[in-house]
């Protein structure tokens, strides 16, 4: 099933080269079906980069490689002119294109380029609070002392950094968010908010909050989904158990609350009834952070079999009801993904990352292959 499902993505992903050629997929709109194409200006060029590794990887195809190297050029040159960088997602652009060419081929240029992104994303550490800032220039009054819970997908470009120069600054800020992230952004209940404010003169936490969740106190699925996968990626780097701990629980508190299809919706908090927006990115996302869990869990771990059985059943609803096999002239891999519902930016449409996800989620169900956060283990090969 997951062989046939990503010959089925591949299809879309060759067709799509040709379409897009030197730009870059952000979202369709308002149900249109075409994505709405950038240049690599955005904080989401890094997924279709990560696409066509992981399709290269997956078939040994020339093509593929020969259209990820073109992006791999386009993030040196964006690093070298400084296009759009003051934001934290510089992990999210940075780890799935030239730190891919390094893990794919060893590529010291691309190798070079990931360190100096890693450096970018951490002139946004903030010595007070404390944090990486998520958005807007230093000392923004609404932005200067807001994380994000999605931050968290981004420290491994903070974490590879340090494994690669023994510069104790990168892993320093990543293990500060990553602590601060646990102790404001997840509640209690082992649900998350998207955001957090402290204050910028005294470092002072002052509220969570939300930017697409339906509500501050909601919990916006694909926050949850980020926290599930983030957790995950900072117990692999640094190996404190309270980090495998959260990821787990968070984990549970997403599939405690799977509709029937097993495919979310865009809130946790909002009613469920028939048109409500799903986001299926949220359960790519989810399914590649809880096989990353349990790749992390030692064989006969009680956890690890209901993990991997949630992931299964997540991915086979979005391979079998939200993918766009068969769908003629389709341009993205999924169905009914949502950017910010309550905004109303492109509600239930195609978005790039979760096709990147749900790839990366197949690839490691069909070939053990993790996608691109970390240096690899041996055997962890898309050949």
């Amino acid at each position: 099933m997951w062989a046939q499902a990503i010959e089925d993505a591949l299809t879309v992903v060759s067709q799509n080269i040709e379409r897009f050629e030197d730009q870059f997929p952000l979202t369709s709109s308002q149900g249109d079906r075409i994505y709405r194409l950038t240049p690599n200006n955005d904080w989401t060029e890094g997924f279709w980069s990560g696409l066509l590794w992981l399709s290269y990887e997956y078939t040994n195809d020339s093509r593929y490689r020969n259209a990820a190297m073109n992006t791999v050029a386009s993030f040196r040159e964006r690093l070298e002119n400084r296009v759009n960088l003051d934001h934290h997602d510089i992990g999210f652009l940075y780890s799935l294109s030239t730190k891919a060419h390094w893990i794919v081929e060893k590529d010291e240029q691309s190798r070079a380029i990931t360190l100096r992104a890693a450096d970018v994303l951490l002139e946004r550490w903030r010595e007070v609070p404390g944090i990486l800032q998520a958005w807007g220039p230093k000392d923004d009054p609404q932005n200067g002392g807001r994380i994000i819970v999605d931050c968290l997908m981004n420290l491994p470009l903070l974490h590879w950094a340090y494994e690669q120069t023994g510069d104790e600054r990168y892993q320093q800020a990543a293990a500060k968010q990553t602590a601060i992230s646990r102790r404001f952004l997840v509640r209690g209940d082992d649900s998350t908010y998207h955001t957090f404010y402290f204050d910028l003169s005294t470092g002072d936490s002052i509220r969570g909050g939300t930017h697409q969740g339906s509500r501050d106190g909601s919990t916006w699925t694909r926050g949850q989904a980020w926290g599930i996968y983030g957790f995950a990626l900072a117990y692999r780097y640094m190996r404190q158990p309270d980090l495998l701990n959260t990821a787990k629980r968070l984990a549970r508190y997403f599939v405690d609350r799977l509709p029937e299809d097993g495919v979310v919706y865009w809130d946790f908090d909002v009613p469920q009834v028939p048109d409500t927006k799903r986001d299926s990115s949220a359960a790519a996302i989810a399914a590649a952070g809880m096989l990353e869990i349990a790749e992390l869990l030692p064989e006969g771990d009680a956890d690890r079999d209901w993990l991997i059985s949630a992931a299964e059943r997540m991915v086979a609803a979005l391979a079998e009801s939200y993918s766009t096999k068969g769908e003629q002239d389709a341009q993205g891999l999924l169905n009914r993904g949502s950017y910010a519902v309550r905004l109303d930016i492109s509600p239930d449409d195609y978005v790039i990352w979760g096709d990147y996800f749900y790839l990366e989620a197949l690839m490691r169900l069909e070939r053990g292959v993790p996608g691109y956060w970390y240096e690899r283990q041996r055997g962890q090969s898309g050949e």
